[in-house]
């Protein structure tokens, strides 16, 4: 399925390419960090920051888009995103900001272009809640919080 979403590049993204799908088979967008040319975002250990992707979209009524860690950031470096998925709504018109912690050792250098995160658009539902004073019964009931075992094999 192709889903065409309209993208307003700010000033600050100027120069920069628009998220792109690095492989065919990909699910995510790579979004870039869209700080000033020869600058530095340091992210000490422990660290967090908003870094500006330079981006706002116009996702149609129905979508969300997920902001995800990239998985060789999370492993090399120990960074990744804090609040993730991030979610962006539909009918969110700001610049979209990816909020990056670094939970390795050493301090953790963002340079503009660099790719920080995937952006992922994805359905939704929305439901409406209707409150009662009994569920019905299932196999789990109320357990919660690894009341299922270790999942050894």
């Amino acid at each position: 399925m192709i889903l065409r979403v309209p993208v307003k590049r700010l000033p600050h993204a100027e120069g920069l390419p628009l998220p792109a799908y690095q492989t065919p088979g990909s699910a995510g967008l790579d979004l870039m960090a869209a700080i000033p040319a020869h600058s530095i975002v340091v992210i000490e250990p422990g660290a967090r920051e908003l870094v500006p992707t330079g981006l706002v979209f116009e996702l149609p009524g129905g979508f969300e888009a997920q902001v995800r860690p990239r998985s060789g950031l999370a492993l090399k470096s120990g960074v990744t995103v804090l609040n993730a998925p991030g979610t962006i709504d539909a009918d969110y018109r700001g610049e979209i900001g990816v909020i990056l912690i670094n939970h390795g050792a050493e301090p953790f250098e963002v340079s503009r272009g660099m790719r920080i995160a995937q952006l992922i658009i994805a359905p939704v539902s929305q439901a409406v809640l209707l409150e009662t004073d009994s569920l019905g019964d299932s196999v789990r009931g109320g357990g919660g919080f690894g009341s299922t075992g270790a999942g050894t094999l």
